[in-house]
């Protein structure tokens, strides 16, 4: 039987505590990288929805940040650039107010008066510019009045 030395005890000892050193540095530092690859993933794509109110109040938060805004558009300032797709109005909730630009097919319910969400980002100027518009038809869901059954 061969029985190892002390000093060949140690040796092995301290290659193996080497070993489970190098494995647990190189967890860590994958855990690290994809961690922060994740985080940067969910940064890009993360969106505020905010009502345009909360934004105009405080304008230097959201300069520049993916944002969706709700409001209303503003009865007679819907304007279309000739021969585009170019969309310029006025949007407003609770007496705060910004003008919107949007390029693009609009939805049927967009008029004066139409509630929004626009996708997009808010500009240093105060202007809004959306990549992507929602508007909501209330009629559409509104309760229809019941029917009286009154004998």
């Amino acid at each position: 039987m061969s029985q190892k030395s002390p000093m060949s005890q140690k040796a092995s000892m301290s290659h193996k505590t080497q070993k489970a050193v190098r494995i647990g540095a190189t967890v860590l530092v994958l855990a690290v990288a994809f961690g922060a690859l994740f985080y940067a993933s969910l940064r890009e794509n993360m969106q505020f929805y905010k009502f345009l109110d909360e934004v105009v109040a405080e304008p230097e938060t959201w300069v520049g940040q993916p944002l969706q805004v709700h409001g209303y558009v503003v009865p007679g300032t819907i304007t279309r650039k000739r021969e585009t797709l170019e969309y310029r109005f006025d949007m407003q909730r609770n007496g705060k107010r910004v003008t919107a630009y949007y390029q693009g097919h609009t939805p049927d319910a967009f008029k004066d008066e139409a509630e929004v969400v626009l996708t997009g980002e808010l500009r240093s100027d105060g202007t809004f510019h959306a990549t992507e518009m929602d508007a909501k038809c209330p009629s559409k869901y509104e309760e229809a009045p019941i029917a009286s059954t009154a004998r």
